[in-house]
């Protein structure tokens, strides 16, 4: 769900010096890439990583994260002859797929893929990326279930598969062509959205939570129910999405975020009404991007947007509310009749192979599902830069996602999360409070 450009600020600065990614730009990314390909400098762990003495995050003790059951071989980077404009050096695609369409049609979230993955890909498989971008689930279906469209590759929500499944939207995957699915983490995978990911791969996972300037709220929130705080009024910024905040007022009454009972939902519509005074933007393009400003205090965003917002101002923390977070996934899925499959095979096992997913921890830090990505970063010293553009190399990327308890959050708060799930024909009932709440009605 989430989702938003490495360094939106940063962006801004970079194209004024020269005279959008905001998700739908094709700008070069604002910070630099290493000039090679960077290779492994040390052997991958046994096990994927998992954070045993992460520090806790507000109100949540650090525990164990989950860790998967096998490790991928360990993998090194050949660079190849290509070069883009921010002057990274392309890797090699291991393996190389035989692809013969000159271009791929994608839809995507906004802000969500490092420009030097499209780049690279554009220049080593000789494909024109043609993409539409959205800034929400509902956004997204809405779009693609009425159909018209000649996508071949596309970000889909958990919530969203399977419906979208149910409409024949989306091709059944050949296994077969997807090397990279030995990559990920098994926590990741065979998830109820979708089981034996039949018609989905994971791109990246998160958490919504709450973000707090502790600077400007001196005594911060701990719970949902703490952001009706009058006190808060006109301070908040809240991501854009319905079944995420809609499931926030559903917790404080201590309701399932899945109810489709008509009289909770509309006890959840009511309390709703009662938060949106405090809240001054809707925003899931870049919310930290108010947080940053000083716009907003505090507010409801997804995981790497607290990241990145912390990394610019430490006094930016995330708290994970005691009603539980909000859980979520991001996939990659492929559309039923693609005309340019070929290339949304490559495009699969290439923008997510090791030496190009490690650019996620930097650009994106979610909850990266990449097992071979992380191995891959994990006490590499290829120079790269951080979020803020200083100097720093992929293996301190991996230590500051890994000691983060915003990237890498405690097994327990994962475990006490809700997450939405497809609720079927009371997804209209949903859609209604929506409207009725974000139209002051």
């Amino acid at each position: 769900m989430k989702k938003f450009s490495g360094f939106h600020l940063i962006v801004i600065l970079v194209i004024a010096s020269l005279v959008l990614t905001a998700c739908g730009g094709q700008a070069a990314p604002a910070t630099q890439a290493p000039t090679e390909a960077p290779a492994a400098t040390q052997p991958p762990a046994t096990e994927p990583p998992a954070a045993t003495e992460a520090p806790s995050a507000t109100g949540a003790p650090a525990t164990e994260a989950p860790a998967a059951t096998t490790a991928p071989t360990a993998f090194t980077s050949i660079p190849s002859d290509k070069v883009t404009a921010s002057g990274y050096t392309c890797p090699e695609p291991q393996p190389r797929m035989d692809v013969t369409s000159k271009e791929l049609n994608m839809f995507v979230w906004t802000e969500y893929i490092p420009q030097d993955i499209f780049d690279c890909f554009q220049l080593v498989y000789g494909v024109t990326i043609n993409r539409d971008e959205y800034s929400s689930a509902e956004e997204m279906f809405a779009k693609f279930s009425k159909g018209g469209t000649n996508y071949d590759v596309l970000h889909v929500s958990d919530n969203v598969v399977p419906p979208i499944i149910r409409l024949g939207l989306l091709e059944k995957l050949d296994k077969a062509r997807l090397p990279i699915m030995a990559d990920f983490d098994p926590t990741y995978l065979d998830l109820s959205f979708d089981p034996g990911n039949e018609y989905t791969l994971p791109y990246e996972a998160g958490i919504d939570a709450i973000v707090v300037n502790t600077d400007k709220v001196p005594n911060p929130p701990k719970s949902w129910a703490d952001l009706w705080n009058p006190d808060y009024k006109g301070r908040m910024v809240s991501i854009d999405d319905s079944r995420a905040i809609i499931g926030v007022a559903l917790t404080t009454l201590g309701y399932d975020v899945n109810t489709t009972d008509q009289k909770q939902l509309d006890q959840a519509k009511e309390k709703l009404k009662q938060l949106i005074p405090n809240i001054k933007v809707f925003d899931s393009d870049s919310p930290k991007t108010e947080l940053i400003a000083g716009d907003v205090d505090l507010g409801i965003v997804w995981t790497a947007e607290a990241e990145l917002a912390h990394q610019e101002n430490p006094a930016i923390t995330f708290i994970y509310p005691t009603e539980g977070a909000i859980n979520w996934q991001d996939n990659w899925a492929i559309a039923a009749n693609a005309a340019h499959a070929d290339a949304a095979y490559a495009w699969l096992n290439y923008s997510m192979q090791p030496d190009l997913f490690w650019m996620m921890l930097r650009d994106f830090p979610y909850i990266n599902p990449n097992t071979a990505a992380l191995n891959f970063a994990k006490g590499n010293s290829t120079a790269t830069v951080d979020s803020n553009g200083a100097d720093t190399t992929l293996g301190a990327l991996y230590d500051n996602y890994i000691n983060s308890p915003i990237t890498n959050p405690p097994a327990d708060v994962v475990k006490a999360g809700h997450r939405a799930v497809d609720v079927g024909d009371a997804t209209a009932l949903y859609d209604q409070v929506w409207t009725e709440v974000k139209g002051g009605q």
